[in-house]
């Protein structure tokens, strides 16, 4: 397996050596071993059949060839032509170069990986999102595209671009999402926080220069113009859509990160009742001794299994609303809870009624990240229980069955 691996190594350093392509200041041979470098780090962490591992450590190397020989957007389709070339002069057999032009087409945009192998090389390529090189990865491609393209690319616009980007990417294995996640949001919030920035800046700088005539003869102050932009707490609405963005999405991902934290707590302790059940209780007859601490055992699986449910049982409202609750500001349509039961029309009405009244959608907004939060704290609550009986009640189970042999042993 090395030795497909290594060789390929070898051919696309060479390919890209005798290139003498000054223009890739991006996808060159040192994103390329980056690539390699990441694949090989999650080969490591997963248990892959040795052909599948083969498979996409090759089109690590191979999969950004295409840049050398044609044009960027078609780039991947050129690689795993020069790939299955090179393999099968080589004497690869067809499975293995399926898999290499699989891997390689998977990492087109928007990715589609359909197996393990294939989300790995796809984490592997934007490995760099979650990374503090993100900044001067994202640089040098800029200046590439404007390179190839012989055009140039506003700041604004690149900026743009690129937090749609992070926002829309999703890293496919756990490993990836463990690992990266939390760098790649950081790099998002920067340029958020960035463009916030610059927008006020360019704001104030309009201010500064700028002089908006109402009416002929009437003046209005450029600084009372800026203001129109700005919410009525005196706050830019975009710092303010950014808040409430960043703000929910953080609770969601806590309430995501609590339900998975609940669900390892069920899983495991339903594996420890299904082994103590199935092994253990068969014996007690012959163990006695050994009853009490089994009981023990069961109880503090099962009472660790009833919070952890408890933390991610869904609680919906009513789900319905009157034309009075809207009129009178009382109903929250952000919150699906509120009107599952309601009809299209009163729905489309009542979210119509809200936007018109910015003090209403505010206040909308600003319930839900309450509730949100309410919800997130009870979540993490019963979560936190869940945790501590399982820890403590493990170890008196623990100390439970040590007490039981040792009683049996002084008997004896």
């Amino acid at each position: 397996m090395d030795n497909l691996i290594e060789q390929s190594a070898s051919a696309v350093t060479t390919l890209y050596q005798q290139s003498g392509r000054t223009d890739l200041l991006y996808h060159n041979i040192v994103h390329t071993r980056e690539v390699a470098e990441a694949v090989q780090l999650m080969c490591n962490h997963y248990d892959l059949q040795p052909e599948e591992e083969e498979a996409v450590r090759i089109a690590a190397w191979w999969h950004d060839v295409g840049y050398l020989f044609g044009p960027a957007d078609t780039h991947e389709a050129v690689s795993a032509e020069k790939a299955r070339g090179w393999l099968s002069a080589h004497g690869a057999v067809e499975t293995l170069i399926r898999k290499v032009e699989g891997c390689i087409a998977a990492t087109r945009m928007p990715q589609g990986p359909r197996n393990l192998s294939e989300q790995i090389i796809c984490d592997a390529d934007l490995f760099h999102l979650g990374t503090p090189e993100f900044g001067a990865n994202s640089k040098m491609l800029r200046k590439e595209i404007e390179l190839l393209t012989g055009k140039e690319i506003k700041g604004t616009d690149w900026r743009i671009s690129t937090i749609h980007l992070l926002e829309q990417h999703r890293y496919f294995t756990d490993f990836a999402r463990h690992r990266l996640e939390e760098g790649k949001q950081k790099n998002l919030e920067s340029l958020l926080r960035k463009q916030e920035d610059k927008r006020v800046q360019r704001e104030a700088r309009e201010k500064s220069e700028a002089t908006v005539f109402k009416e002929p003869g009437q003046k209005e102050s450029a600084g009372a113009a800026a203001s129109k932009a700005k919410d009525g707490f005196g706050i830019p609405k975009r710092g303010i859509e950014t808040m409430f963005r960043l703000t929910s999405r953080n609770h969601m991902e806590l309430s995501g990160m609590a339900d998975s934290k609940a669900n390892i707590m069920i899983s495991v302790n339903a594996i420890i009742i299904s082994v103590v059940l199935s092994l253990l209780l068969r014996r007690l007859e012959d163990m006695p001794h050994l009853l009490v601490p089994t009981l023990i055992l069961l109880l503090v699986n099962i009472t660790t299994i009833i919070f952890a449910v408890l933390a991610t049982r869904p609680n919906l409202t009513k789900g319905y609303f009157s034309r009075d609750d809207i009129r009178a500001k009382k109903v929250n349509l952000l919150f699906f809870g509120n009107f599952h039961k309601v009809g299209l029309d009163d729905f489309d009405w009542g979210m119509k009624e809200m936007m018109k009244d910015r003090d209403y959608l505010y206040s909308s907004m600003i319930r839900d990240i309450y509730f949100l939060g309410k919800v997130l704290g009870v979540k993490y609550h019963l979560l936190r229980i869940s945790y501590s009986v399982f820890m403590f009640g493990l170890v008196l189970a623990v100390l439970a069955f040590a007490i039981a042999e040792i009683w049996l042993f002084n008997q004896s």
